[in-house]
This record gives C-alpha cells, structure tokens and sequence, in this order.
C-alpha cells in the first residue's frame, strides 16, 4: 500500500470515529437495514470537482457493496444542476457516509476552484503557483491533492521532503553561510538526497546565498515586484527562483512577469469557502 493511500484510510477510519460514534441513533432508529436506495451528488455553484477519487474509497471503505457511477471526474469544471455521481446501496450506508463524503468533496472542490483561478491568472507565463504548509492539520494529504487537481504544484508535502531554510532557521543558526554549509553537511551524513531551498529578505542576503552557492532555490520574502526583477537578473538562471509573502491574487501577474518560477500562495489552503453540494435521495 503507497504511503498516501494509507494516510488517507487512517483519515477515513479517524473521520468515521469522529462522527458515528457508537452509532448512527437517527438512521438506526427509522431506516429498515435491508433497504435499498440511491442518492445523488448535486451541484450547486460553478467550480472545479475535486475528491471524486476520495469519495469512492470512503464509500468503499465504509461498506464494499455500495455502488458508485461516476459521470463528472476530478479536475472538470462544474455548474449547478450537474450530477458528479450517483451511489447505491444500503439506505443505512448512504446516510452515514454522506456528510463525510460532502465535507472532503466540499473543502476539495474549493481548494481546486481557488487553485484553477490563480493557476489561470499565470497563463502565458512561466511561473508556477505553489501550495504551503498552511493546511488543515491532519488534512493536509487532501488538500495538496486538491491544488494538483486545479493545476498548482505543490511545494513540499511536509518537512520530511525538502530543506527549506526559512528566515528563523537562518538567524538562529548565525547566518546565511552557516545555515547553508549545515544543511548540505546533514545531507551528507544521513545520505539524504534532499532539495535545498533558502529564502532571502533583502539583497544583501540573495548576494550571500549567490557568493556561496549550493542551493537548488531561493526564495524571496516580501519583495516587491521591482525588488523581485531586479533579484531574478542577478539569480541569471542559475537556481530556482520562487515569490513569497502575502502576494494577492490582483498582484500575481506582476509578479509572474518578473520571471520567477514559482509563487507561494498560502491562500490555497488556508482560507477556502467549499463549494456547494448536496447528496440528494433519487
């Protein structure tokens, strides 16, 4: 089993823990558990689907004889009136994984809506819009798949894959050089084959990271999109570059045209409305 796969059953089990308790009282008590039914995944506000994947396997997961066709997949643009999907089953069944079901397709759906805006913005330039770690604790899993399923890159999934040698990182190791020169020797030692990312504050700090080298990107905090030009002519192609720090949707264009590869948007994930729908009886 892929280490994603697991993560997002444990998420399943933890989420059914959460919300069924030691029963489902309302289903139990008025619903014969014989009876057979079908209910219907109904939009209802544009946006772009996402967690149709997700939606089977919590179906599946909760009880294997439940049905599911599927006529819109992830990543399709979707108007109200549209039918996703339609599940049948063990009336009991449809009515204890609805509301789990709707939450993750939901907050997904919002989050490659979101995602497919910014990414749409970017078109026609080279840059890239990234993801964060700004997440739903124990979501997080879900919720970079979703920016995938918009069109976003996502930038790291924890801090077990990459090195990223934030601001805090630097000043508590004593300096650009020295939390460089720390972060390639561990890579080293532990035989680890991980990316070396640093972010800068200003020119002083790029012109450090450039003089010393062995980094794959840097990353410029809360540069303008002047300061950013100006940083991408003396980066000259030969790292990764990536815009960070509170960058609005209405200046992400400015920023792309500097050139930078990526754009870090914390909003992706941390501030999402999920888009509306509903598990309807047919």
């Amino acid at each position: 089993m892929s280490k994603e796969k697991e993560l997002i059953d444990q998420l399943i089990d933890l989420a059914f823990a959460e919300d069924i308790g030691d029963g489902d009282h309302t289903t139990l008590s008025c619903i014969p558990e014989t009876a057979i039914g079908k209910s219907k995944l109904l939009i209802k506000e544009p946006g772009v689907l996402a967690g149709v994947e997700v939606a089977k396997e919590i179906f599946n997961r909760f009880d294997p004889t439940m049905k599911v066709e599927v006529f819109i997949n992830d990543g399709a643009e979707v108007k109200p009136g549209d039918v996703a999907m339609v599940v049948e089953g063990k009336i009991q069944s449809l009515l204890q994984t609805e509301r789990l079901m709707l939450n993750v397709m939901q907050r997904m759906s919002g989050i490659a809506t979101m995602t497919r805006r910014y990414a749409k913005q970017l078109e026609g330039t080279r840059t890239r819009v990234l993801d964060t770690r700004k997440t739903t604790p124990g979501l997080r899993i879900l919720e970079k798949m979703a920016v995938k399923i918009g069109g976003g890159v996502n930038h790291r999934i924890g801090l077990f894959d990459m090195i990223l040698l934030k601001d805090n990182h630097v000043d508590f190791a004593g300096g650009i050089d020295k939390a460089i020169t720390r972060a390639k020797e561990y890579c080293q030692a532990k035989g680890k084959d991980l990316k070396i990312e640093i972010e800068v504050r200003n020119f002083d700090e790029l012109q450090q990271v450039l003089d010393l080298g062995g980094v794959d990107r840097i990353m410029f905090d809360n540069f303008t999109p002047e300061m950013t030009k100006k940083a991408v002519a003396m980066v000259d192609g030969k790292y990764e570059t990536e815009s960070s720090g509170g960058i609005t949707f209405d200046a992400l264009r400015d920023y792309a045209e500097c050139g930078v590869d990526y754009i870090s948007v914390g909003a992706l994930t941390h501030s999402v409305k999920g888009l509306d729908m509903s598990f309807k009886a047919v």
